[in-house]
């Protein structure tokens, strides 16, 4: 069976919004109106609707790292999650957690990112060597 996830939330300003998703992210704009657009989020559909966007509490805890909660996140191949990376580096964003690998050398090795976009609400974005070991234990 393939599925994708949809998931809705507010941003503040859809301008703003677009020039992260799409420009910084690389994210293809799908349906918009005047109120809200989607996006293809790697494979899987946002939709971004104007309003207050929802509360976080640093309460999420990443080795000695404390993140965002709730947060939406993707998990990427290593050379997708890299490209992605650079490109938010060379654009200058401001990392919750800057990008890092944890787990070394352990069963579900990864790296990882946090951030947020405009209208502050957080993303983390995973890279694995195999997407096999998303789940490993």
């Amino acid at each position: 069976m393939r599925s994708l996830f949809h998931l809705a939330y507010h941003v503040s300003d859809l301008d703003a919004a677009r020039a992260f998703y799409g420009g910084v992210l690389g994210c293809r704009e799908g349906r918009s109106t005047a109120t809200w657009v989607d996006f293809d989020f790697f494979g899987h559909q946002l939709s971004l609707h104007l309003g207050t966007p929802f509360a976080t509490t640093d309460t999420g805890r990443v080795g000695d790292h404390w993140v965002p909660m709730p947060h939406l996140g993707v998990v990427l191949e290593l050379p997708d999650w890299q490209a992605l990376a650079r490109r938010l580096e060379a654009a200058g964003v401001d990392f919750v957690l800057p990008p890092q690998v944890r787990f070394e050398g352990q069963p579900g090795e990864q790296w990882t990112m946090f951030f947020r976009d405009p209208s502050g609400n957080p993303i983390e974005v995973k890279g694995f060597r195999s997407l096999d070991a998303v789940y490993a234990t």
